[in-house]
């Protein structure tokens, strides 16, 4: 679609990715280590897919929670497929601290507290290429 931003753009930094979907570094200083998974073809649902593309996804999602908690060791991992805005299939991969800018709220919310600084995530593309290598 000409007017989709995930259609256009990588949407972010990408880590991993293959014909059916790519994993992007998401570029926000509050959450270091956010992560998006987005399929490759324009889909808004996770229904319009077949039963055997909805488990390849969430694969993809649950590899990429693995990496991001090894590496980013977070107090949670919120999992988040909305796309109200951009109505292309994407999860977001979002690990959160006690101490984070809106913990407990969603990161959407009001902050809570001032941001804390950001950490080093030069290993979640290795990490991230060994667990999806394993289940996919």
């Amino acid at each position: 679609m000409e007017t989709c931003e995930l259609c256009n753009s990588p949407g972010g930094e990408v880590l991993w990715q293959d014909a059916f979907c790519r994993v992007v570094l998401v570029d926000d200083a509050d959450y270091p280590g956010f992560c998006r998974v987005i399929l490759q073809a324009h889909v808004k649902e996770m229904s319009d897919l077949s039963a055997v593309q909805q488990n390849r996804l969430m694969r993809v999602v649950f590899g990429t929670e693995a990496a991001v908690r090894q590496v980013m060791k977070p107090d949670k991992i919120n999992l988040a497929s909305l796309g109200n805005l951009t109505p292309h299939l994407h999860w977001h991969v979002i690990p959160r601290f006690v101490d984070d800018r809106h913990f407990p709220q969603p990161v959407w919310a009001a902050p809570q507290r001032e941001s804390r600084p950001q950490a080093q995530l030069n290993l979640i593309a290795s990490v991230l290429k060994s667990a999806l290598a394993q289940k996919l």
